[in-house]
C-alpha cells in the first residue's frame, strides 16, 4: 500500500487520485500508527522550508518517519520541499533538515538567469536522466516536469543524483540514495510523465 503523508503540506488530493485511476492501493495517512500500515511512502511539500519542517514536526510524524525510513528501509518519494527537507538544511531557513540525504538546499542566483521573472523556476522543463533509474522508465525526457522553485538541492556527492535540469545552470532535479528518492519537479502536475513516474514507484 502507497502512504499519502498529508501533514499539511503538498498536493496530497492530486497524488491520491493518480493511484485511484490507476487502481493501485494507497491511502492518506495524518497519524503515526498508519504510517506502519505502508509498504512505501509519498511525501508532498509545497511552500518554505522551515514552514514545512515545522508542520512536520508539528503533526508529530517526523520521528516516526526517521524510525520507518532509515531503521526499516521504508522506501519513500519526496517531492518538491518534500525532497528539500531530506538534506541537512537550506538557505532559506534555520530549522535542521531530515538529513537523509547528503546535501543543502541553495537559493538560484538571479544574477546569472536570463529570463523573467527570474524567479521562481515555474513551468515546464526537460530532465536528464544520468542513472537510468527503475523511476523513470518509460519517461519522456524531453516533455520532461512542471517545476515550481526558487531553490535547488546541491548533493554533497554525485552519486545521489538521479537527474539534472537547467535553468541558469544546471542543478539537481532528482536524487537517491537507496530506497530514498526525491524529485524537485511536481509530478502530480505533469500529466503523462507524472502518472508513469507514480506508477513506476509503486513497482519499485
Amino acid at each position: 500500500m502507497i502512504g499519502i503523508i498529508d501533514y499539511g503540506s503538498g498536493n496530497v488530493q492530486a497524488i491520491a487520485t493518480i493511484y485511484k485511476n490507476l487502481n493501485i492501493d494507497y491511502e492518506v495517512i495524518s497519524n503515526k500508527s498508519d504510517l506502519k500500515k505502508a509498504d512505501k511512502l509519498i511525501l508532498p511539500g509545497v511552500g518554505a522550508f522551515d514552514a514545512t519542517m515545522q508542520q512536520l514536526i508539528d503533526s508529530g510524524l517526523r520521528d516516526e518517519l526517521n524510525d520507518l525510513v532509515i531503521r526499516k528501509k521504508v522506501p519513500i518519494l519526496g517531492i518538491c520541499v518534500g525532497l528539500q527537507v531530506m538534506g541537512f538544511g537550506s538557505d532559506e531557513g534555520d530549522l535542521p533538515g531530515l538529513g537523509w540525504i547528503p546535501g543543502t538546499v541553495k537559493k538560484f542566483n538571479i544574477n546569472k538567469i536570463e529570463f523573467k521573472p527570474k524567479l521562481p523556476h515555474m513551468g515546464w522543463n526537460t530532465i536528464k536522466d544520468i542513472k537510468n533509474h527503475s523511476l523513470f522508465k518509460g519517461i519522456d525526457n524531453e516533455f520532461g516536469f512542471y517545476f515550481v522553485h526558487s531553490y535547488y538541492f546541491e548533493c554533497e556527492s554525485e552519486d545521489n543524483i538521479l537527474t539534472t535540469s537547467n535553468y541558469s545552470i544546471d542543478f539537481t532535479s532528482a536524487i537517491n540514495s537507496g530506497h530514498i528518492i526525491g524529485t524537485q519537479f511536481h509530478p502530480e502536475k505533469s500529466h503523462g510523465n507524472g502518472v508513469l513516474l507514480f506508477k513506476n514507484f509503486a513497482q519499485l
